[in-house]
């Protein structure tokens, strides 16, 4: 080898085949996401490309369906729309018309989808709900039903029948704090929060 040969410059060995990456999964943001207990009826995109669901919450003795509005991406949730002097749950079309608006103005990204709670801690989450609920120290007492639930169905993710369950084994062991009782006119399970006793 010649000392010229020491200082001549060689192109570099041509570096092995990087292999192809892995495909990346692309995270849930709610496209085809069923939250137990809210079957979803619609869908939106907002404009950063949340989701904004629009989700049943149950149906009432006469056969309305009601519905949330839920957005993936900022924490906006509605149930309720304001008609005249009173708040009305949402039917589908003023639910679709909520999230379409929302939709429109939301530039939130998508974030995690709410994770489903094991049976206790949704257990306890309902009954300190419940708990939480005014109670009057005189003769009155306040009425509910599972609508009253509706701003927690996303959280929870539990049926209607789970939450009756659940609220009608509370009245058993709590009978000082709540009461379930069968409406004679439409045969639906009616929860009351009992006065405080003196």
């Amino acid at each position: 080898m010649a000392l010229i040969d020491l200082f001549t410059r060689r192109p570099a060995a041509p570096a092995a085949p990087a292999e192809d990456p892995a495909p990346r999964v692309w995270p849930e943001i709610g496209e085809t996401w069923k939250p137990e207990g809210l079957p979803v009826a619609e869908r939106y995109y907002n404009q950063a490309h949340a989701v904004v669901l629009v989700a049943s919450t149950g149906r009432d003795p006469f056969g309305t369906t009601y519905y949330l509005v839920a957005c993936l991406g900022c924490h906006f949730l509605s149930t309720r729309t304001k008609y005249h002097d009173s708040h009305i749950r949402y039917t589908l079309t003023a639910a679709a018309g909520a999230a379409n608006e929302h939709a429109g103005t939301c530039r939130a990204l998508p974030r995690e989808l709410p994770a489903r709670p094991d049976e206790s801690t949704a257990r306890h989450l309902l009954h300190s709900w419940v708990r939480t609920m005014p109670r009057r120290r005189d003769l009155q007492y306040t009425d509910f039903d599972l609508s009253d639930f509706d701003s927690g169905r996303l959280e929870l993710q539990r049926t209607n029948q789970w939450i009756q369950t659940e609220l009608e084994a509370l009245a058993i062991e709590q009978s000082d704090l709540l009461s379930a009782r069968t409406d004679e006119h439409t045969g639906t399970v009616r929860f009351r929060i009992l006065p405080q006793s003196r």
